[in-house]
């Protein structure tokens, strides 16, 4: 499996093999899967992301004012939080350094971008699919020397895959 700077001029695709699990797969344009996300529970919060760069967690903690941390796989030391803005849509992810990136939404929640301070794009992603979620991907080459590039475009998706569970658990 190739690293997923490798695939920053092609168009990826996040696909959910099964209706009955929340499990993902990140596909290539050759169909090559490059990374999944795999959710502890049907219920929950807890995903695990997993690519050839290496393995993150993510867990939404919160109610009113919720957040997402994201862990390397076997540690407790955050290596970013995602302030989710209940009311506006997105967030801001901050690094412990002082560094943050924006996450912004459309008004229907179906396109999410991951933008620097300045407002320029690194992570376009537009989700589709109705039973199944599914999203495109597209990687701005600018972003290829940023190390936390690959989870970046895993968090992204799983931040989509949340508001999709929070706006049908609102419709129900």
């Amino acid at each position: 499996m190739k690293k997923i700077a490798e695939y920053i001029n092609q168009k990826l695709h996040w696909q959910q093999p099964s209706m009955l699990k929340m499990e993902y797969e990140l596909h290539a344009e050759n169909d090559e899967v490059i990374a999944s996300l795999k959710f502890k529970s049907s219920f929950g919060s807890f995903a695990t992301a997993e690519c050839a760069d290496g393995c993150w967690t993510f867990k939404r903690v919160g109610f009113w004012q919720t957040r997402a941390t994201i862990r390397r796989c076997d540690t407790e030391e955050e290596i970013a939080t995602f302030r989710h803005n209940t009311w506006a849509g997105g967030g801001t992810l901050e690094f412990p350094d002082g560094r943050k990136l924006l996450a912004t939404t459309n008004f229907w929640q179906t396109k999410l971008e991951i933008k620097t301070e300045a407002g320029d794009w690194l992570i376009h992603l537009h989700t589709d699919g109705f039973l199944k979620m599914s999203a495109t991907v597209e990687i701005n080459p600018d972003a290829k020397a940023m190390a936390e590039l690959p989870w970046l475009v895993m968090l992204s998706f799983y931040l989509a895959v949340m508001m999709y569970m929070d706006a049908s658990a609102a419709a129900g």
